[in-house]
């Protein structure tokens, strides 16, 4: 029978938010808990120290993904579980996390289902539930990917087992935060995708934006969540409607550049 294999919790902050206390509570019972924090200015370092965890201070921002790479590397535990700072730790799953650390096999990640509140309300629809993501590996076996926005452990489906027990996601506590959030991503997606190749017009920027809302709202069952189904699929609408924006943007100026370029000398 293998011994229990140690657990460190991983985050990556800035200004945390309302929900970090409770998060940091969620997962006191892990053997360590390990911040990378790039420049928080409200009670973030203060709540992390009071929890006792290990805080690093990053300089710069290097993109989602590597800063998590850079966190993975302050891990001494043998598997690590990554949180959010808006992410509560039900014990449903706590208990799974446990179960796997009694009996580890370090060759499979773990996914977890989340179950997101969208300003007072839980969404089960939508596309947003059950929302699963892989949070749990053998430090030493996976990590996460180069990506600038919207990372991804690197680790093959196969290799993936699921988790029972809802990972708490609280996105949306306050609007100006939520929509800043919304838009820092919009902003990184155009931007990672530039640099892929990737070009768009009006047409493009339109039409991905239609299609989210039929989707979300439609296909995804969003109108079951009632009002707020309605307003998730129309800011979701949104977002897409800024990520092509965003990548709309750098085309032209990409465009202009060029013909500037072209332009003989006087």
């Amino acid at each position: 029978m293998s011994a229990r294999a140690s657990l460190t919790v991983a985050l990556i902050t800035k200004n945390a938010g309302p929900r970090f206390k409770a998060c940091l509570a969620s997962v006191g019972w892990a053997d360590e808990v390990v911040i990378v924090d790039s420049g928080s200015t409200d009670g973030t370092l203060e709540i992390a120290k009071a929890a006792g965890a290990k805080i690093v201070q990053s300089e710069g921002w290097p993109g989602f993904g590597p800063q998590r790479q850079r966190a993975q590397s302050e891990v001494s535990s043998d598997w690590v579980f990554w949180l959010d700072s808006d992410e509560v730790v039900t014990p449903e799953l706590r208990r799974s996390i446990e179960a796997v650390l009694a009996q580890p096999e370090p060759d499979f990640a773990y996914s977890v289902p989340r179950l997101t509140d969208f300003f007072g309300r839980f969404i089960r629809h939508s596309g947003w539930y059950p929302d699963r993501v892989v949070r749990l590996y053998a430090k030493d076996r996976y990590q996460y990917d180069d990506a600038l926005v919207h990372e991804k452990v690197n680790v093959e489906k196969s290799k993936v087992k699921p988790l029972s027990g809802d990972l708490l996601h609280y996105t949306a506590d306050e609007f100006h935060g939520y929509m800043a959030k919304s838009l820092r991503y919009a902003n990184d997606w155009g931007q990672a995708k530039f640099a892929k190749g990737k070009r768009t017009g009006v047409f493009g920027i339109v039409g991905h934006s239609l299609a989210c809302f039929v989707k979300k709202y439609f296909f995804q069952l969003g109108f079951l969540d009632g009002k707020h189904g309605f307003l998730l699929a129309c800011q979701s609408t949104h977002y897409v409607f800024n990520k092509y924006l965003a990548l709309w943007v750098l085309t032209q100026q990409s465009k202009h550049r060029a013909s500037v370029s072209q332009k003989p000398d006087s």
